[in-house]
């Protein structure tokens, strides 16, 4: 007979031992539209391009001593400062390249902060804002633009790289310089600060109209990134900067566009003007509110489990009380030996998920007295409020009718109707089942984008005919020494996700401002990145050892800026670059994940040809993987994804996956005649997908045809004149006959007809 201290710690254990798993706490990760100022900073530098920095202020250091006296940069007055920029942006204007590259860098060295005069990071980012603030004043950002514009249509430079066997750092300087001074500033403008002058307030929302408006070579600054996507994918230009081009492209649609939270906004305020209801609640907030569920256990961790077992089954004593027995047993296990074989069988350990009060009376020991404090409280709802298409409900009505009443509502069916939805929304709400202004002109943009994502996933395998994607990052001279080659490995991962953290935001926020602005916009958009297997290739992203992606440590955080120009570099160490940061996780990569798993919601909702190549490309077990990281929103979106296929994947998978259903109901929101567990639904019939995605097209064509085909031919389609005295005021040409016999048409068709006026008025009263 066990002690009972000993006997609390030997449940504690079995219980661990039996989720094949210790209890992990859940990621402290708040999801948000970027990272941390400090983090977006660090990111625009590749670790090859530190020697670089004292390169810059070397540069603005010799064009500063030839004009201003011994001075600092900090101890100089604001006429002085803005003196100073002025000469800077005439530099700009020079012909010879070395001369121009000089002024830019000298530039550069102002928008990192004038690191040099400074003692901390704090002080750093003070004088960044501040002289960013003032070369926007001078109007550098137009200048930069220009000379960007140059840079790109430079065909010598794009006829060299082409020709050159391998690319390195060097091809690409004077597109990283400008890209820099331009990123830094996008990126700085927009962090609003309480602190901020009003004039200040007034530039960042003067220079926010102007990055969305077609003021730079009569095009959107972001209609310009997207084509130097499209030629450095095409193979014209393989010396671009892509990782520098994507995070200004994304900075650049987020400040001009508006992020999470101003979508939030937009969406209400649009419901408002079209007298909608509000809408039940804000997702964000609601999802950061939830808990995550335990992780799964490994595959690894099972077969150590059923060890453990047999040995301890083998050792344990013939005669024992029902405690000891009862410790001796799984208590997440049911009594039916079927349920054991329907685990192995799929190794459902997807989803460990708290136990209901009713089934923890029924397999754990009598609980341990706890203080109050200590108790659980649990829900008393479901996170969600539910939601209903009017779809939905016709269809729900029509059944109901056609089984249980057999009669026509006629004029009665939005009263029905209401009734039907309210008595819905309570009885789900008070019930806790344990069931388990843009236009769409981007097809080569979204091609371009993905073929990148593809090139930048940890799970793709180098190709000959695949673009190169490191060529801002690879140096002149390969290493040569063991350190050397780690640090430019943890380099280029690093600068692999980094630009899997931009594409995957670019392309959700596009789905998001397509989708509030227009429908059919947004079904553009996502049509083509499904003809353009996107789906397949989130799915190929996923299939890997997430946990691993998501806390990898491929960065070195002495040398990310400004923390490497303000403090003495410590000498770097093999067993330093294995140890890596000291993060619980990767905040880029969590964050690539959660908009990755978003795009695949976005692009099957309601789909059902589309939520097929989920079934087809065996999305489940990939998924089901995926759950392993114990994180509220990323789990959500992964059962939202499983919860769509539920019905196509068999009744073996779903007894088999009872957690996982379990999960689904308890995480996701539900919606009338919601029937997601069965494969009852009319619209799921397997011949109509190609039918659905051609209707679709056909809808999106004529839209497009409509409302951007400038050549219009169709007279459908041409504008309506509702003026009644435009109308009436219009000439008309009458043949000749009806002129002849126009007295014998006013007394056959008006005079001789007898109207009903008391009727002819009723209807349009």
């Amino acid at each position: 007979m066990l002690p009972n201290k000993s006997r609390g710690e030997f449940v504690r254990n079995q219980r661990k031992d039996s989720e094949g798993f210790s209890e992990s706490p859940d990621l402290e990760f708040e999801y948000a539209d970027t990272d941390k100022w400090s983090a977006e900073l660090s990111e625009l530098y590749s670790y090859t391009e530190g020697p670089e920095f004292l390169l810059n202020r070397k540069c603005f250091e010799e064009e500063f001593r030839t004009h201003v006296s011994d001075k600092k940069w900090t101890e100089l007055d604001v006429a002085q400062h803005r003196a100073h920029a002025m000469r800077l942006l005439d530099g700009l204007e020079v012909i010879a390249r070395e001369k121009r590259l000089k002024v830019a860098r000298a530039i550069l060295y102002m928008a990192q902060g004038t690191f040099a005069e400074c003692s901390s990071e704090a002080e750093v980012q003070h004088w960044m804002r501040y002289n960013i603030f003032l070369l926007l004043d001078v109007g550098t950002f137009t200048a930069l633009v220009e000379l960007l514009n140059m840079e790109v249509d430079n065909s010598a430079a794009c006829s060299s790289a082409v020709r050159k066997p391998a690319i390195s750092l060097a091809d690409s300087t004077d597109l990283r310089v400008l890209l820099n001074i331009m990123y830094l500033m996008v990126e700085t403008i927009q962090q609003e600060d309480p602190a901020d002058s009003p004039e200040w307030r007034a530039t960042r929302e003067t220079f926010k109209t102007e990055l969305g408006s077609p003021l730079y070579n009569n095009e959107p600054i972001s209609v310009m990134l997207f084509g130097m996507v499209t030629k450095f994918c095409s193979g014209q230009a393989p010396h671009f900067p892509m990782k520098k081009v994507l995070l200004l492209l994304w900075k650049s649609i987020l400040f001009t566009l508006g992020g999470f939270e101003q979508l939030q906004n937009i969406k209400v305020r649009k419901r408002e003007q079209l007298c909608l209801p509000p809408l039940p609640e804000d997702s964000i907030r609601v999802i950061r509110s939830m808990r995550a569920a335990s992780p799964p256990a490994s595959a690894s961790d099972l077969i150590e489990q059923q060890q453990k077992r047999a040995r301890r089954d083998h050792k344990s004593l013939t005669k024992q009380d029902n405690l000891d027995a009862f410790n001796e047993k799984d208590p997440y296990k049911s009594d039916d030996p079927r349920e054991d074989e329907d685990d192995n069988d799929d190794n459902d350990n997807s989803m460990e998920v708290e136990p209901f009060p009713m089934e923890r009376d029924e397999v754990m020991p009598p609980p341990i007295p706890h203080p109050p404090s200590e108790r659980v409280n649990f829900p008393k709802g479901l996170p969600w409020a539910p939601k209903v298409r009017e779809k939905d409900i016709e269809h729900f009505l029509e059944s109901s009718r056609s089984k249980f009443i057999g009669y026509t509502l006629g004029k009665y069916v939005q009263l029905v109707v209401y009734f039907f939805y309210f008595y819905y929304l309570q009885s789900i709400s008070m019930t806790s089942k344990p069931l388990a202004e843009l236009t769409c002109d981007s097809p080569p943009y979204q091609i371009a984008l993905l073929k990148i994502l593809l090139a930048a996933a940890p799970t793709s395998k180098a190709k000959t005919d695949s673009i190169n994607i490191l060529a801002d990052v690879l140096p002149e001279e390969m290493p040569t020494t063991v350190l050397q080659s780690m640090k430019l490995g943890v380099d280029v991962n690093r600068h692999k996700e980094i630009i899997v953290k931009a594409i995957s935001a670019i392309l959700l926020l596009l789905l998001k401002h397509f989708k509030l602005n227009h429908i059919y916009q947004f079904e553009y958009m996502a049509q083509h990145l499904v003809f353009a297997n996107c789906i397949p290739l989130i799915l190929k992203f996923f299939n890997q050892n997430i946990m691993s992606y998501i806390t990898a440590k491929n960065s070195i955080s002495v040398l990310d800026f400004p923390y490497c120009v303000v403090h003495e570099l410590p000498e770097l160490t093999a067993e330093s670059l294995e140890a890596g940061d000291i993060n619980q996780f990767c905040w880029r990569n969590l964050f690539s994940c959660i908009n990755l798993l978003r795009i695949l919601n976005k692009l099957t909702k309601w789909k059902h040809s589309r939520t097929m190549m989920l079934v087809v490309f065996k999305s489940a077990p990939i998924l089901k993987r995926a759950l392993k990281v114990k994180q509220a929103m990323m789990q959500l979106y992964v059962l939202k994804l499983l919860k769509v296929q539920t019905k196509y994947l068999g009744r073996q998978w779903r007894k088999s996956n009872m957690k996982t259903m379990s999960a689904i109901y308890q995480k996701v929101r539900h919606r009338l005649n919601d029937d997601w567990a069965y494969g009852n639904d009319l619209d799921a019939r397997p011949w109509d997908f190609q039918a659905e995605e051609c209707a679709l097209r056909a809808n999106i064509e004529r839209f497009n045809s409509r409302r951007y085909d400038n050549n219009q031919s169709n007279p459908d389609f041409l504008p309506v004149d509702n003026c009644l005295q435009s109308v009436l005021g219009q000439r008309v040409d009458l043949p000749e006959d009806f002129q002849m016999n126009y007295d014998l048409w006013l007394e056959r068709e008006v005079f001789s007809k007898p109207i009903s006026w008391e009727e002819l008025l009723g209807n349009h009263l």
